[in-house]
């Protein structure tokens, strides 16, 4: 992107951090039950530590989850500042058609400002269909809206459909303009997942890097401001930053996530911290901002359940109480060498290497019917209404490098797949560039004569797929699946496939 800015980059001394206690802070982040992606420390308006596991990178996109959300109300929040739209503009005035003829008395109360604020007033939301905007207005407003909380991610797709139904444009095209191309995110690079109508999934759709999310907060941080250019309205950042709805029901669904029960701002969560908030995504993807310290963080990782993706939380916050000083600190040249060589070696793990079986001779070149079960790499997407395509047939060509793995889906889509047996990965690109995910990184190895293992990662997501394949005497082949998404379809099931 020929006309982005990079942020200038200082010691962490300079900016009145030490460099031990990054190092420290890395030690907690690497030592907890998550798998760290991807991390950026600005401060003052500089950076003073970045850096990301190999195999992800500071180009590589990234699934946001719900971190989108702060994308699509950034999107009402540009409209509402060029005039488009009021924050107590009706949901059925904007919506004639798609409500009921005679909406009840709590949908007639419904505004741009409720669903902000995680405040539709519902006990439950819509799954995508075609006509989903449709079945969201159709939902039942069981509280006055605005007094109660509830997550609704189908709501913050809403808001996409808001600034649409103002604009003509979708998300992305209105956006790229007016925040992309000004606060220097490459939009060619982002990828959005979209409703069956082909509206942007605002509420998680999105793929971005760290650094996008870093530059997004920091307009936030800056109080809508940048390089000089008002891009959000300043009432309209203050309310978003700020708590416009208790969330303390949270506690019901996921009680070990202490920072999601301190109040909630337009889709951006309180901290914590005083003064702090953050856009939080599924997994750990945890934009923070610290105003009291002039602070960023941006982080991406997977953290499989609320209480590991509330452990960052909990060691950023150990991590902030240890900065005291405004102003710069003495030089530490050896902590910071230390530091700098650290941040760019950092790595997720090489995966197992075990490339030898007899087992190998018997099965290469062979093709193999799945039998029973469902067998689904290319998986399914609940916020889409995309379901799974299971594999058909499957085959394994194995050489020195590793092996080939042939699919082909019921629908009869074909993939060839490099899965590397050398403790390192192969990285496949599926599909055609625009995909949302393109890069499939697999590894396999033998953990015993008779039983293939495969781990295969979107390296795009926090996603990892494990497959292991128990090759029976009678020709049979069953198969094991584990998935580390919270999002996944049912429980994963026992898989049979014979020989053809």
């Amino acid at each position: 992107m020929d006309h982005r800015k990079p942020f200038e980059m200082t010691t962490p001394e300079a900016l009145g951090i030490r460099s031990g206690d990054i190092m420290a802070y890395l030690d907690e982040l690497e030592e907890s039950n998550t798998e760290m992606h991807g991390l950026m420390i600005m401060r003052h308006g500089k950076l003073c530590a970045q850096g990301w596991w190999a195999p992800f990178g500071p180009g590589v996109r990234h699934g946001l989850q719900s971190h989108t959300k702060t994308y699509a109300a950034t999107a009402v929040g540009i409209a509402y500042t060029e005039g488009l739209l009021k924050l107590d503009e009706r949901l059925i005035d904007i919506f004639p058609e798609e409500s009921p003829e005679n909406p009840s008395e709590n949908l007639q109360k419904l505004t741009v400002r409720d669903v902000l604020c995680m405040g539709c007033g519902m006990d439950e939301m819509p799954r995508p269909t075609k006509d989903w905007i449709r079945d969201f207005l159709h939902t039942p407003v069981n509280h006055v809206p605005g007094t109660t909380y509830m997550y609704n991610s189908t709501g913050s797709t809403m808001l996409g459909a808001i600034v649409r139904k103002k604009t003509g444009l979708g998300l992305h095209e209105y956006l790229t303009p007016r925040l992309f191309n000004k606060i220097g995110i490459d939009p060619d690079n982002l990828r959005w997942m979209c409703m069956p109508d082909g509206m942007e999934v605002g509420g998680g759709g999105l793929f971005a890097t760290t650094e996008d999310n870093l530059r997004l907060m920091k307009l936030y941080a800056d109080g809508g401001v940048w390089e000089g250019e008002r891009i959000l309205a300043e009432d309209y950042v203050r309310l978003a930053t700020t708590n416009q709805n208790d969330s303390a029901t949270e506690s019901i669904n996921n009680p070990e996530a202490f920072d999601n029960f301190l109040g909630y701002g337009f889709q951006i969560w309180m901290c914590k911290p005083q003064g702090a908030y953050r856009a939080d995504g599924a997994m750990g993807q945890f934009t923070i901002v610290l105003p009291t310290l002039d602070m960023l963080i941006a982080i991406n990782e997977t953290a499989v359940g609320a209480h590991w993706a509330q452990s960052t939380l909990d060691i950023t916050w150990r991590f902030v109480e240890k900065i005291t000083a405004s102003s710069p600190l003495p030089e530490d040249e050896a902590a910071l060498k230390a530091l700098r060589a650290r941040m760019a070696r950092l790595s997720i793990g090489n995966p197992p290497c075990q490339p030898y079986s007899p087992t190998v001779s018997k099965v290469s070149g062979k093709t193999y019917q799945v039998e029973s079960g469902h067998f689904t790499p290319f998986g399914a997407n609940f916020m889409t209404g995309e379901g799974p395509d299971d594999i058909a047939a499957f085959g394994l060509d194995f050489d020195a490098y590793g092996c080939v793995w042939h699919l082909e889906t019921r629908s009869g889509r074909k993939e060839d797949l490099r899965v590397s047996t050398q403790g390192t990965w192969f990285t496949n690109f599926v599909g055609p560039l625009e995909r949302t995910t393109s890069l499939y990184l697999c590894d396999g190895w033998w953990p015993e004569e008779n039983v293939f293992e495969m781990h295969c990662r979107w390296v795009e997501t926090c996603l990892e797929d494990v497959y292991r394949l128990t090759f029976a005497p009678d020709g049979k082949v069953h198969i094991t699946t584990e998935n580390n998404s919270p999002f996944r379809w049912g429980e994963p099931e026992p898989i049979v496939a014979v020989k053809a």
